[in-house]
């Protein structure tokens, strides 16, 4: 290998380390305890179905996933329902909460 391909191998590298500590930390994914290949799979499919999730989000906002977790969270409304009659509370959304749900829609 050349300088370049040594390069960018490492690059490639630095990328998966830096996927795996995204499912730890980030979306807190844990290690499996069962030792049954089903358990195991179905956990491995969740954790790369998240991954794959997040990096699109951090691809299409140009934030990281801990800052869209972080102001996403907040972003909840709620039901309630009172003697037959429904209430809907509407989630009071930050600017950096709006700016995230805006590149979402839009893709930018």
């Amino acid at each position: 290998m050349d300088g370049a391909a040594i390069i960018a191998a490492y690059h490639d590298l630095w990328r998966v380390e830096q996927s795996f500590r995204m499912t730890k930390g980030d979306l807190r994914a844990r290690p499996v305890s069962r030792h049954q290949r089903e358990a195991i799979e179905a956990h491995l499919t969740v954790v790369f179905a998240a991954l794959a999730i997040a990096r699109h989000l951090q691809d299409t906002t140009g934030t990281s996933t801990k800052k869209i977790i972080q102001a996403l969270r907040a972003a909840r409304s709620a039901t309630i329902e009172i003697n037959g009659q429904r209430l809907t509370l509407d989630p009071d959304l930050t600017d950096a909460t709006r700016d995230i749900l805006t590149r979402l829609e839009t893709g930018h």
